[in-house]
């Protein structure tokens, strides 16, 4: 949930959209469990609080302690064995992966071109 000042309106839409689903997703597991009697509603509620809060020390974690320490984990030798790089300060990773594909292509294109002539 990236948010750029450039971004058009579907994709704002979009995301709301998305976040509007996984939830409404998540309250129908919640009602299911109740429902098929696993759990009570109280267990289901703290269970929803127990998680939403594992997963807010999560996120902090990672952003405060992992994401300073990512440029030295990828210049680890097993990190570059497995292609594992930091990709951390790229805004939109998917744009980027595809404009340098197809950078790269065309150059390879042109150099097959000459070589051919």
């Amino acid at each position: 949930m990236h948010q750029t000042n450039n971004a058009r309106f579907l994709d704002l839409l979009w995301r709301h959209v998305l976040s509007l689903g996984l939830l409404t997703m998540a309250f129908l597991v919640s009602y299911s469990r109740v429902y098929l009697l696993y759990h009570t509603w109280s267990q289901v509620l703290y269970g929803g609080i127990a998680g939403g809060l594992m997963a807010i020390a999560w996120f902090v974690f990672t952003q405060e302690v992992l994401t300073p320490l990512f440029p030295r984990i990828a210049a680890w030798p097993v990190s570059e064995f497995f292609l594992i790089r930091d990709t951390s300060l790229i805004p939109n990773v998917l744009w980027f992966e595809y404009t340098v594909t197809r950078a790269e292509a065309r150059n390879r294109q042109r150099k097959l071109g000459t070589k051919l002539q």
